[in-house]
């Protein structure tokens, strides 16, 4: 899938909720979607970007993007003091890393 603006990143998921609901990926429906999520519809990049997704399998671009999943913990209530305690051994950082994090995320949203 070719790069994306952060411009339009809100056709690209609606485009993605469309695909996830077995709509069709259209102009009219990603604009309808883009129109209800209260933002301004750019209709060239509508065009553009159902343009780009013509040949794009949509199902195995999105298991194949790179991804970080943060893991679901599924343990049972009986096991809560003892994530509890895990959590509190943990050394606290100096902050450096946090704001290394922080500056990663906020480069993909400009």
């Amino acid at each position: 899938m070719p790069a994306v603006s952060p411009d339009t990143m809100e056709y690209v998921y609606a485009a993605l909720l469309l695909h996830k609901l077995e709509k069709e990926v259209s102009e009219a429906n990603i604009s309808s979607v883009v129109k209800a999520s209260g933002a301004n519809v750019n209709e060239a990049q509508v065009k553009a970007l159902v343009a780009a997704l013509a040949d794009v399998n949509i199902e195995e671009a999105v298991k194949a993007a790179p991804v970080a999943v943060a893991a679901a913990t599924t343990a049972p209530a009986a096991d809560a003091p003892a994530e509890k305690a895990k959590k509190e051994e943990k050394p606290k950082n100096d902050g450096k890393s946090e704001e290394a994090a922080m500056e990663g995320l906020s480069s993909l949203f400009g």
